[in-house]
């Protein structure tokens, strides 16, 4: 929703510089995932709008939801709370985790498969990818039967087809020509 990504943007850069500047990326993105599943959770969300909470009491009710957080994190929690942002903090991890692979310049591969890959075999193909890209590959697997076999991998707008449903569509293309 562009709206939310509107209102999450602003905080999600504030969150991206906070962790770089003091070096804890992969801290801040671990808490953000958190408290983005948290933020999902119908009774959790629910309180965020019951005036029954206290900004505080809201806050050490997500801390306990979520495990253990830094102070800076805690802030982070308190400042969503008073501008009543909680709603949007899927979208703020969202962004946080854009922010960071554009930093790392990496590259997100929707690896889809007929048959799940070993771990063997999912590093090899992204290793491949990089040199490929020449750039860092966060790679998922995502396992298709429709496939039958091989694989199709999409990095932003490029796919490279390498599946057999992709050649016979190739092949009945061209036999219809």
């Amino acid at each position: 929703m562009a709206e939310n990504a509107t209102l999450a943007r602003p905080y999600a850069e504030a969150a991206f510089a906070l962790a770089k500047a003091t070096q804890r990326l992969t801290e801040w993105q671990d808490a953000l995932a958190r408290l983005a599943i948290a933020a999902q959770d119908a009774q959790l969300s629910g309180c965020f709008s019951d005036p029954r909470y206290t900004p505080d009491a809201l806050a050490e009710l997500i801390c306990a939801a979520v495990g253990e957080i830094s102070p800076e994190q805690r802030n982070f929690i308190m400042l969503l709370i008073e501008n009543r942002r909680l709603a949007v903090l899927p979208e703020i991890y969202r962004l946080f985790e854009a922010l960071k692979d554009a930093d790392e310049h990496a590259l997100k591969a929707d690896i889809h498969t007929a048959f799940p890959l070993t771990d063997a075999q999912l590093a090899e193909l992204t290793a491949a990818l990089e040199r490929r890209m020449r750039a860092k590959v966060k790679a998922r697997m995502i396992v298709d039967p429709r496939l039958i076999g091989g694989v199709k991998i999409a990095i932003g707008d490029e796919v490279i087809d390498a599946s057999v449903r992709g050649k016979l569509d190739a092949m009945a293309i061209q036999l219809k020509n």
